[in-house]
């Protein structure tokens, strides 16, 4: 296991953070998981939720090849799909940890490059934001720091995964 610190500009400020790699899968200790479903979640300053695919779920789902976006303004259950995604191992949903009302998807950005999620997954790579209606409940069940690591570790041990990022 390989551990780091840095400092890194998220949503124009700086702050320390650690990052875990895991089997060459990248851990950061400052988003919440819901690991069962491959999904990370940022808690933005202004309340809204950043959601985006997995380290270990794009390397296992291999290159992404068409995404599917719901509209801003859409409102969606807890669980439901934001965006849905076509790759060439895997198509299916990617499901919205909380309930809420989709302000913003990265659509434009995969239009540019399809393979934005497969290079940088938890940055440029996110896929919507949500403003969450009950952020306090539905985030109880979600995993963050070493919580996250453990209960990654053992999914990437039983699943076999070895992470790794497109170049092409």
């Amino acid at each position: 296991m390989l551990s780091w610190s840095r400092k890194e500009s998220l949503a124009g400020k700086v702050s320390d953070f650690s990052m875990t790699f895991w089997k060459g899968c990248e851990i950061p200790d400052d988003l919440y998981f819901d690991v069962d479903q491959d999904v990370w979640i940022r808690l933005e300053q202004d309340g809204q939720v950043t959601i985006g695919m997995t380290d270990p779920a794009q390397a296992r789902c291999g290159k992404i090849v068409h995404m599917h976006f719901k509209k801003v303004g859409k409102r969606l259950e807890q669980g439901k799909s934001v965006v849905t995604v076509e790759s060439a191992k895997w198509a299916g949903p990617v499901p919205t940890p909380v309930s809420g009302t989709v302000t913003a998807n990265n659509e434009d950005a995969f239009r540019e490059d399809i393979l934005i999620a497969n290079r940088d997954p938890y940055g440029a790579g996110w896929m919507a934001r949500i403003q969450p209606e009950n952020w306090k409940q539905e985030s109880a069940v979600l995993l963050k720091g070493e919580a996250a690591l453990e209960s990654y570790k053992a999914r990437i041990e039983e699943m076999g995964i070895t992470c790794f990022r497109c170049a092409d």
